[in-house]
């Protein structure tokens, strides 16, 4: 039975062995620790690199899509400005036009008065 209870660790023993296990399990979690430790700040590294970039890439098209949109404007500016001077010409070829048959309907006039008048007056003269 002697040799038995030596077999067998003491409480002394399963006390010093459960300390052991324990600071084992302790140092094991801390290096696991410090390894996430490093990879979660290579992991916020890399979303911070990403997140910047993501920014930059959307200022860039902000940008673009603003020097699209003022390209845009200022082509359709000059389109309406376009329309607006072949609408005045074509409002100025319309008064040129009335004038011309406003004047041409006077003249028309004054020819056929001239006329009226001449064959009265060659009426007068051979009546006398």
């Amino acid at each position: 039975m002697k040799d038995m209870s030596r077999k067998e660790p003491g409480f002394a023993e399963r006390l010093q062995t459960a300390a052991k296990a324990k600071q084992a399990q302790l140092e094991k979690m801390q290096a696991t620790a410090l390894a996430n430790e490093a990879q979660s700040a290579e992991r916020q590294a890399a979303q911070v690199e990403t997140a910047k970039a993501r920014e930059l890439r959307t200022a860039e098209r902000k940008a673009a899509n603003r020097v699209a949109a003022e390209r845009r404007n200022a082509e359709r500016a000059a389109e309406q400005a376009r329309q607006a001077r072949a609408i005045a010409e074509e409002k100025v070829r319309k008064e040129a036009e009335r004038i011309a048959q406003v004047e041409a309907d006077k003249a028309l006039k004054r020819d056929q008065k001239a006329a009226r008048d001449a064959k009265y007056a060659a009426r007068k003269a051979r009546q006398r």
